[in-house]
Order: C-alpha cells, then sequence, then structure tokens
C-alpha cells in the first residue's frame, strides 16, 4: 500500500470515528429544565365536581396573562408543554398559550391536584391514608416522568399544575423529606424552576417566583390577603 493510500485509509477511518462519537454524544445525556407554573386565582364552588374544579377568576386570569408574558421573555423555547385536567390549570395555560401561538398543552391526568402525606395533621384529617398514599403515587409518577436529563440536547419542560404538585416536586428534587412539602408556600401564578443536569443531579433555581405579578395582584401564597378585580364602591 502507498503512502496516498494509507493517508487516505487513515482519514476515512478518523471520519468515521468521529462520526460515531457525534451519534453517541446525541443519545447521550443532556440537561433538562422544568419550569412549573401554579395556576391563577379562583373562587372555591362546592356545586362543581371537585375534580374538575371552577374556572379562573377575573383575578386569575390577569395573572396568568402576566405569567405567559414572564415565560414568553424567557430564553430558549418550550420542547414540552403540559397541563393539570383541572379546569383552573387549563384556563391557566390557555392564556398562558396565547404567548406560544404555535404550540398546544398535552393534557397529563396526574399533574391533578392532590394531598400527599404530610406532618400537619390538621390539613390531612379530611384526608384517608389511602388517598394520601394514591397521591404520592401519581406525584411520584410524574417526577418519574419529568425529572430526568434530557437525551441528546438541552429541553425545557413547562408544567401548568397546582401549589400541592409543585411543593412535593421540589421536596423530591431537593432529595428531603417529601412529608415537608407544607412548609413551602406558591403563590397564584408563581414560576419555579428546577434543572436536572446531565448526570441526575438537580438544582432548585427558584420556588414560587411572583416577580412579574404587581403586589396588588398577587395571590394564593401564604400571608396574601383575599383580592379581587371588582370594582370598590365610590367614597
Amino acid at each position: 500500500m502507498n503512502r496516498l493510500s494509507i493517508v487516505l485509509c487513515s482519514l476515512i477511518l478518523l471520519g468515521a470515528f468521529g462520526a460515531s462519537v457525534q451519534a453517541a454524544d446525541a443519545q447521550g445525556p443532556a440537561e433538562r429544565t422544568i419550569v412549573l407554573v401554579r395556576h391563577g386565582h379562583y373562587i372555591s364552588d362546592p356545586r362543581i365536581d371537585e375534580k374538575i374544579g371552577p374556572h379562573l377568576s377575573p383575578l386569575g386570569s390577569a395573572q396568568a396573562h402576566l405569567a405567559g408574558a414572564r415565560l414568553a421573555g424567557m430564553p430558549g423555547r418550550f420542547d414540552g408543554m403540559y397541563v393539570s385536567p383541572m379546569q383552573r390549570a387549563r384556563d391557566t395555560a390557555a392564556i398562558i398559550g396565547q404567548s406560544f401561538p404555535d404550540r398546544h398543552f398535552e393534557v397529563v391526568d396526574d399533574l391533578a391536584e392532590c394531598v400527599p402525606p404530610t406532618w400537619r395533621t390538621d390539613v390531612i384529617k379530611d384526608y384517608s391514608r389511602k388517598e394520601q398514599a394514591d397521591c404520592k403515587a401519581q406525584l411520584d409518577r410524574d417526577f418519574a416522568r419529568f425529572f430526568k436529563p434530557a437525551i441528546g440536547s438541552p429541553q425545557r419542560d413547562l408544567l401548568v399544575c397546582h401549589g400541592d404538585v409543585i411543593r412535593y416536586l421540589v421536596t423530591r428534587a431537593l432529595r428531603v423529606d417529601t412529608k415537608a412539602w407544607l412548609e413551602m408556600s406558591v403563590g397564584n401564578a408563581s414560576i419555579t424552576v428546577v434543572r436536572v443536569q446531565p448526570d441526575g443531579r438537580m438544582k432548585v433555581i427558584s420556588v414560587g417566583d411572583v416577580g412579574h405579578i404587581p403586589p396588588n395582584l398577587q395571590s394564593g401564597a401564604t400571608g396574601d390577603p383575599d383580592r379581587s378585580l371588582a370594582v370598590p364602591a365610590l367614597r
């Protein structure tokens, strides 16, 4: 074999090796960012099936519009957009979706609100052990599905759901006792961000961020007063 043939063979082998490395990298683990948004404000209505729940209030709609604008201003795009089947979350997602006209939300039943086990006996006294265990299993399925490295290239997912769901998932990301979920508070239309590293390690970037909502429109977090967009009486 002459020298030119040797050089050509070497180049071919190097090219094949480089292609195989690129193919392996394309299937390797990558960073995933999960953005969780709590639904906007709503007014409870005992006449409505609690598995569906009521629509957003006018205040909740305003909060959802502000959350949509905030999300649209973030760098990058969302690769996946998911929403709870409950009406207040669907309303919130529909309003946020106006900021992403070329995308659509996938309804995920496991993102529905529920009450997992907690140390607070005053909170769980109305829920059976089975209901709490079923909720924990449901939210653990959410964690297994979404809180894992992406494959091939970085990915961003948007989840529009509920306060109890978000707080439980944050405890899982922090690797602390999940019964501590009530020690956090997330307001309506707040934004929580968790980043999953390629090696599976997780970083909680923010919890219950409401910087996009003016103080007089904030609600839902511990200590927030009840508010509405009703016109007050003229004095």
